[in-house]
């Protein structure tokens, strides 16, 4: 028998989401009944503790007597419970300086810290997360930036909307100008915005045809690694090379920079690999992007327009290509950027729903066939005490003062 707990969400501002909905949970104690859960009872949660009742849960304000404890967000340390194992986002596996005392106080208290993206298959590919619906809620944030700086269309914010269903109607009530978008990524951020673009009916065109083709209506296309970077010698770019040897690799982003109104970033960027663009590039009178979703959100990295994380309360901020400052988004010249870091967080019902499905489907599993794919090995960053053999990268992180 083991008993998790659902724990409630602290940081600030406040999550709404959660790993598992009382639906969720059901399905869980259905297909493995020796599994025990208790909910930490939660005023902010997109469900209630009622739904978890009415579920059948117990739910309760004390979760200490739990072995499993299950959250969405980094656990504030004076909320940790010593000697228990602890799934959530920690923000630590890149060195992120916000969180060192964090991963010091779990390596003190005796935490065994399984961290959501770390969780993956035997060949690194992640098995959960929120992906798909930062690209969903970060495309849509992108057509409404559109509406709010030239006033032709109206959205409401993703997040005063019940659902998914719900955000893809007000998108069913407009058009957008014959714009040429970039959308680039090759995961389930990039997926989750080209849901968006293909449910509005945007045409689909290839890379070379974007570049070489204007439209009277709106087109977007969809590029990788090797279609916006190339090898610095002229040689045959792979794409396992440029993951393994970014350094080798040179900005082939400005043949669109030049061509598309409209960048939706939804690709990842590894430490080491060419920028999109620089603050030299957007002064430069052929760079025509006027809108940037930027789901990725690298800070002073690829995209020299992203200068900061902005909020779901004021999502939009305006970047001057000629000063490199940031301006109101209104302002005619500037470049206007969506960079806001938690988008998932806009759709909560939707997004716990399915990351319940992934975390039934990938992990849960693991605590009752002995871990026999190595899920739970490969995901846990810390126990004893120490960090793991996968995680001693991060020693030197933890011991600086």
């Amino acid at each position: 028998m083991i008993k998790f707990a659902l724990i409630k969400e602290r940081k600030t501002p406040p999550d709404r989401r959660v790993v598992f909905s009382p639906e969720m949970l059901e399905k869980v104690k259905e297909k493995f009944p020796e599994a025990q859960f208790k909910i930490e009872s939660s005023n902010i949660r997109i469900f209630t503790d009622q739904q978890y009742r009415d579920a059948g849960f117990e739910v309760s304000e004390d979760v200490s007597d739990c072995d499993v404890l299950l959250g969405v967000k980094e656990v504030p340390i004076p909320a940790l419970i010593p000697d228990k194992k602890y799934f959530f986002f920690s923000h630590t596996i890149k060195k992120q300086p916000y969180n060192r005392d964090l991963l010091r106080a779990i390596l003190e208290k005796n935490i065994e810290l399984y961290d959501h993206e770390v969780i993956t298959d035997e060949n690194g590919r992640r098995l959960i997360g929120f992906g798909r619906y930062a690209g969903l809620v970060g495309a849509y944030n992108g057509i409404r930036a559109i509406g709010l700086k030239e006033k032709k269309i109206s959205l409401p914010k993703a997040e005063g909307l019940p659902d998914l269903r719900a955000m893809l109607s007000e998108l069913d009530k407009i058009k957008i100008p014959a714009y040429k978008i970039v959308l680039t990524g090759s995961g389930k951020v990039a997926h989750g915005a080209m849901e968006i673009l293909d449910h509005m009916k945007i045409e689909r065109v290839s890379p070379a045809e974007f570049l070489k083709n204007e439209y009277n209506h709106p087109v977007y296309t969809s590029i990788d690694v090797l279609d916006y970077a190339k090898r610095k010698d002229d040689g045959r770019g792979e794409v396992l090379d440029f993951f393994h040897n970014p350094g080798d690799y040179e900005s082939d982003f400005f043949k669109f920079a030049k061509s598309a109104d409209v960048f939706i970033a939804g690709h990842f960027y590894g430490q080491g690999a060419p920028v999109f663009f620089t603050a030299e590039d957007a002064k430069k009178e052929n760079f025509r992007i006027k809108y940037i979703a930027d789901i990725s959100c690298d800070i002073a990295g690829p995209i020299a327009s992203t200068i900061r994380p902005s909020t779901i309360a004021e999502p939009l901020y305006g970047y001057d290509p000629e000063t490199e400052a940031e301006v109101d988004f209104r302002e005619p010249g500037a470049i206007t950027v969506m960079a806001v870091d938690n988008l998932p967080c806009e759709l909560p019902k939707d997004a716990s729903e399915g990351f319940g499905e992934m975390f039934l489907q990938s992990v849960i599993p693991a605590f009752f066939n002995g871990d026999k794919d190595g899920i739970l090995e490969r995901a846990r960053m810390t126990k004893d005490g120490k960090l793991t053999e996968g995680f001693k990268y991060l020693q030197d992180y933890v011991d600086e003062p």
